[in-house]
């Protein structure tokens, strides 16, 4: 380093080296010196500024409000002590990025704290400002946290010699609880930890850990693929229960998450069900997660790097390609995944250098599951709607508070506007709200369109005079009183959440309908009033267990899904053939992995394995 830089320690953070300076100008004006660093080491380099010249946070603050333009509209920062950085979230980011008038540069070194921007949601998120609270209240243990992190990630490897085996401990041969341990000869990895919320039974509810005998002391790190409770909603309890390690994810994941993991305690704790952790257990989760952008390469253990790339399912979703020693094996996760374009997001990530084994999702496996055409789909929902408003019903449609919701505000909104649907109120409860807030303060994970419409048009795409938002329970009365109307809440499954105040309202009404829109998992209470049950039980606002009738009319509408259906698994499988050397089937009903895996084997002549949770599977 030249000795204009002024470094004054380098240290680890994380899967990162920091370097410490007290002229963060010089490095950030002359870039090239980082750049042949990281050629060098063949590591993640960020520059950090010396605690000495970082300044008070309020004289701080004092210092960007003057020379932050009026017209970027900031509405607040939040100061990052553990990395000396400061977000400073706006209502026009733009004017922070592309103004020449404004130096970030500059402004870098008048306050002493790496300055970061960020869009900040016209409607306020709750789940972004817990993340803000949990990181500075534990700045301090972070720091250390991450230093000891790197420790064992940069310790030169001890075995020499790379066995790589494969455990599945949940999500095979079903929808739910996805788990998956990888271990290599350095390494111990946890991919996604979710429950299976269809049923009861501890043991077939969450991941069977127990089975492998893990240590969690032993795990090099967990990596979550998306938000959604099938694969993050067990993540607390490790954290409950002793690990102290790191978790992966995308920056909109850690968000959604929270909000969900948030929901899934209050919930439980409403209707008297066992809590399996508490908020704290979700805060220590924050203090331990590490957030990576789509596309960059990461050492996450000793032998083993990440790269995580956009999936297509829902915002911040990731395919997980895990470069195992040097070049000796490439693993690639799906997650959940859609190969083909929406609304919301791009179709996902195909082309990696290298993979040896893929792990893909099944959930539409079965040669019948063929999604219609977009515009075929939107007639059908539209027309189910039309159908019911036009008897004066009510149209009730459960769906999960993340991706599919933010997609039925869109059709929903385009239809109502081109005069094509039956004018009617649109009611949508508040966590959707919430979900749609993070969505707007994450605009480069959405598809192009969007994210032009929100960075540089500053517009809010997901705003419409038809809907009202329900933020209170007290408040659904309106939603519920006589006249037609469109009623969208959570849970997709109808299992918890606001959507069952609604159903045990409606769904005795022949007049009234509700249409699904998503995947129901079976043993979901929504799956049974899918498959036709005309009487369920649910557990009313007292905790006690109610028996009703469903006379409304029940619809499933596909081709919204964020998987991808049969025809787009084999595309995707037949664009990696030249690549693979193995596929594993998961995530998906028994006869569709077994239909799936029968079908690559024989069209493609790879080998396919379907296995069962509590297998193993050795690929190296």
């Amino acid at each position: 380093m030249p000795k204009e830089a002024e470094i004054t320690r380098v240290e680890y953070e994380g899967p990162r080296i920091a370097l410490y300076t007290r002229k963060p100008k010089f490095l950030q004006q002359n870039s090239y010196i980082i750049s042949d660093i990281v050629n060098n080491v063949k590591k993640r380099v960020v520059v950090r500024t010396e605690k000495t010249i970082r300044k008070p946070e309020e004289e701080a603050k004092s210092i960007i409000d003057n020379a932050v333009p009026s017209e970027a509209d900031v509405k607040r920062m939040f100061f990052d002590h553990a990395l000396g950085e400061v977000v400073i979230e706006a209502l026009s980011p733009k004017i922070l990025t592309g103004d020449k008038d404004f130096n970030i540069i500059d402004l870098t070194e008048k306050s002493g704290w790496k300055i970061r921007v960020r869009k900040t949601p016209s409607i306020p998120s709750s789940s972004i400002q817990n993340i803000y609270y949990a990181l500075q209240s534990g700045a301090e243990d972070r720091q250390k946290f991450l230093r000891n992190i790197g420790e064992e990630i940069f310790r030169p490897r001890i075995i020499p010699k790379n066995d790589i085996t494969i455990y599945s401990l949940g999500g095979f041969k079903q929808v739910g609880r996805s788990c998956i341990l990888i271990t290599t000869s350095e390494s111990k990895i946890l991919l996604d930890c979710g429950i299976h919320q269809g049923v009861k039974e501890t043991w077939n509810a969450y991941p069977r850990l127990d089975w492998v005998d893990l240590d969690l002391n032993q795990l090099d790190a967990v990596i979550i693929s998306h938000a959604h409770l099938d694969h993050t909603g067990f993540l607390p309890m490790l954290y409950k229960y002793g690990y102290k390690g790191p978790t992966y994810c995308s920056d909109p994941t850690l968000a959604l998450m929270t909000l969900l993991q948030n929901d899934f305690v209050k919930v439980a704790s409403k209707e008297g069900r066992n809590i399996l952790y508490d908020l704290g257990d979700v805060r220590e989760v924050i203090r331990h997660t590490i957030t990576l952008p789509y596309g960059l390469v990461t050492d996450v253990s000793p032998d083993t790097k990440l790269v995580m790339n956009n999936a297509g399912h829902i915002l911040g979703s990731a395919t997980l390609h895990l470069h195992i020693g040097e070049g000796v094996h490439n693993i690639v996760y799906t997650g959940d995944f859609k190969y083909g374009r929406t609304l919301l997001l791009d179709s996902a990530v195909w082309n990696y250098p290298r993979v040896e084994t893929l792990i893909m999702e099944s959930t539409y496996g079965a040669k019948e599951d063929i999604m219609p055409s977009r515009i075929q789909v939107e007639e059908n929902f539209v027309n189910t709607i039309n159908n019911i408003i036009k008897e004066d019903g009510k149209v009730v449609i459960p769906v999960p508070a993340v991706g599919r919701s933010q997609e039925m505000m869109f059709v929903l909104d385009k239809y109502m506007r081109e005069k094509k649907m039956v004018e009617a109120p649109i009611f949508i409860e508040g966590m959707i709200s919430e979900a749609t807030a993070i969505h707007i303060a994450y605009p480069e994970y959405l598809a192009k369109d969007l994210r032009m419409k929100i960075l540089v048009d500053d517009e809010n795409p997901f705003l419409s005079e038809y809907f009202t938002i329900i933020d209170h329970p007290n408040n659904r009365e309106e939603a519920l009183q006589q006249g037609p109307a469109i009623i969208m809440a959570t849970s997709g499954m109808l299992e918890g959440g606001p959507v069952i105040d609604y159903f045990s309202k409606l769904a005795s009404s022949e007049k009234n309908g509700i249409i699904f829109v998503s995947y129901q998992i079976p043993g979901t209470l929504g799956r049974r009033v899918l498959d036709g049950s005309k009487q369920v039980s649910i557990l009313d606002d007292r905790g006690k267990i109610k028996i009703m009738d469903v006379n409304c009319g029940v619809s499933r509408i596909e081709g919204f899904s964020g998987h991808s259906d049969y025809n787009q698994l084999m595309r995707y499988v037949g664009k990696l053939r030249s690549k693979l050397k193995n596929v594993i089937i998961n995530h998906g009903e028994r006869r569709k992995i077994e239909n799936m895996a029968n079908m690559i084997s024989r069209i493609y002549r790879i080998p396919t394995q379907q296995p069962s949770v509590q297998e193993a599977i050795k690929v190296h």
